[in-house]
């Protein structure tokens, strides 16, 4: 869920290095659904977003959206506020993310921030808990010059300190092979942080810790503006995931 300049220039980067980076269209096909995943169409977008047509997309399917907010912590991106309206008038379930940079300032920080500019969470049966997008760094060293112990860390103090800020788990988006170069197998995050994980074409490979996927982004483009994703489960578990039931 990097920026959306980021993903289709990096497309081909994540077929190379075994889909390190958010998906992205490796070629016609990439972008039809496969039909035998089963769950729930949405889709996710940049803040920075200026237009969508929100009865277009429900028509078309979509039960839910995530919306990049921020990202380390300084920026915010410009139409948060407005896009979870339009969405949540359309009747969507919706998510923001946080875009982390690890090397630039604490987790527990970046949590703060998020929380403070677009990652708040309400039980209003349409907001789900915030996301952590923890993915290869597009600026720089892929692991943010981090060692697995120093970066799991990092995520820890993030998930820990958004659970104290809003009560809630943050939902972790990242891709199997950043997140067992970068993170490994320690830190049990499966436990409490549901996964949205990305992936290309066929059931995408796990990171370390998790079982299953909650959220699956198995294409930049399709659909629905920006990258295609489903919820593996139900409409009554969605809205049970913004709830908190």
């Amino acid at each position: 869920m990097r920026p959306r300049s980021f993903l289709i220039a990096l497309a081909a980067a994540a077929v190379a290095f075994g889909s390190a980076v958010p998906a992205g269209p490796a070629s016609a096909s990439a972008n039809v659904r496969p039909a035998a995943v089963p769950g729930l169409p949405g889709f996710d977008i940049s803040g920075a977003q200026s237009d969508i047509d929100w009865g277009a997309v429900k028509a078309d399917g979509a039960r839910f959206v995530f919306i990049t907010a921020t990202e380390g912590t300084t920026h915010q991106y410009p139409n948060v506020g407005r896009l979870i309206a339009g969405a949540h008038a359309a009747g969507l379930v919706t998510g923001t993310s946080h875009f982390a940079l690890p090397n630039a300032s604490g987790g527990a920080a970046q949590a703060d921030y998020f929380a403070a500019h677009g990652g708040a969470w309400s039980a209003d049966h349409q907001t789900l808990p915030g996301t952590l997008d923890i993915e290869s760094n597009p600026y720089g060293a892929t692991c943010y010059g981090l060692s697995q112990s120093a970066m799991e860390r990092w995520v820890a103090d993030f998930v820990n300190e958004y659970r104290a800020r809003t009560g809630r788990w943050a939902i972790i988006y990242t891709t199997a092979s950043w997140w067992d170069t970068c993170v490994g197998a320690g830190g049990a995050f499966g436990a409490n942080d549901p996964l949205f994980v990305a992936g290309l074409g066929g059931t995408p490979a796990l990171p370390a810790g998790w079982s299953t996927y909650t959220f699956w982004q198995y294409a930049a483009s399709g659909t629905f503006p920006g990258g295609q994703d489903v919820f593996n489960g139900t409409a009554a578990q969605l809205t049970a995931l913004a709830d908190n039931t």
